[in-house]
């Protein structure tokens, strides 16, 4: 347990970093909902529908480069937008640790049932693009259109636990937890057992999936976390109007000017194909 005492300290030394650059940058402190006994923490933006509801990445949270980016873009081009936390990630209270997939999920849905109006477009950045998915799948009538960078559905089974060694998985599953460790604060947390487990309820790759509205998947081919086939297998699962974007010196974060330039571009044009 050192180790998960350890990735706990992690977490609340960056936590502390995080709420002293907040107010450095003058931000205004998040509005939150209760959901299932915790308190997740969002930011609303009002603007023209449909609105865009971030979806975050696993271990991530709605502060990071490129959610700050399409918030950016919607205050610039007048358009709702919605970021928030998970439970146990950013400023929403819970343990890291206790979450699960269906967790995430539910309470993505619990933001989009109680705070957002009409359907909207869910905008999914690695696990968070797996994350809209099940949402989509759930309430297929709330979203307008999807997309989707460097997706990571099912990412808990076949890019953690097929690539674990032995003694990783042993640890996981005598344990309960392993921690990745990192001198890298944003790279060291905890995996735990409930979330391979309850991960491969929710796995989606093994199907198909007719879709009702347009789906856009970015993808970098340097993308050392989710390698490109990756999004090529999961544009191949869904039946629909989707398209599958390549960039070849794109890495797992996509966040350069020029990454975040051809984000703008793309979600323009889905939201033009959107509102026709």
């Amino acid at each position: 347990m050192a180790c998960l005492a350890h990735c706990s300290g992690v977490k609340e030394y960056a936590m502390t970093v995080c709420r002293v650059w907040f107010r450095e940058q003058g931000m205004a402190d998040p509005a939150y909902i209760d959901h299932d006994g915790e308190r997740l923490a969002y930011v609303r933006r009002g603007g023209a529908a449909p609105g865009l509801v971030w979806l975050g990445g696993f271990h991530s949270d709605m502060e990071g480069t490129k959610a700050q980016a399409i918030d950016a873009w919607a205050a610039r081009t007048g358009r709702a937008c919605l970021r928030f936390d998970y439970f146990g990630h950013g400023r929403s209270s819970g343990k890291f640790e206790r979450g699960t997939i269906s967790r995430w999920k539910e309470d993505a849905l619990a933001i989009l049932d109680n705070l957002c109006d009409g359907p909207q477009i869910l905008v999914g950045s690695s696990m968070g693009g797996w994350i809209a998915m099940l949402v989509a799948k759930a309430r297929p009538e709330r979203v307008a259109g999807l997309l989707l960078i460097a997706p990571a559905p099912d990412f808990t089974e076949v890019l953690m636990w097929e690539k674990m060694p032995p003694d990783v998985r042993r640890a996981i599953v005598q344990d309960g937890v392993w921690c990745r460790e990192s001198a890298a604060v944003e790279e060291s947390y905890p995996i735990s057992r409930a979330l391979i487990e309850d991960g491969r309820q929710n796995l989606i790759l093994g199907e198909r999936h007719t879709v009702p509205f347009p789906v856009r998947i970015l993808q970098g081919m340097a993308d050392l976390d989710v390698p490109w086939p990756h999004a090529v297998k999961l544009a191949q699962a869904i039946e629909g109007d989707v398209s599958l974007t390549l960039v070849k010196n794109g890495d797992h974060r996509l966040s350069t000017p020029s990454d975040l330039k051809g984000l703008e571009r793309t979600l323009e044009a889905l939201i033009e194909d959107v509102s026709r």
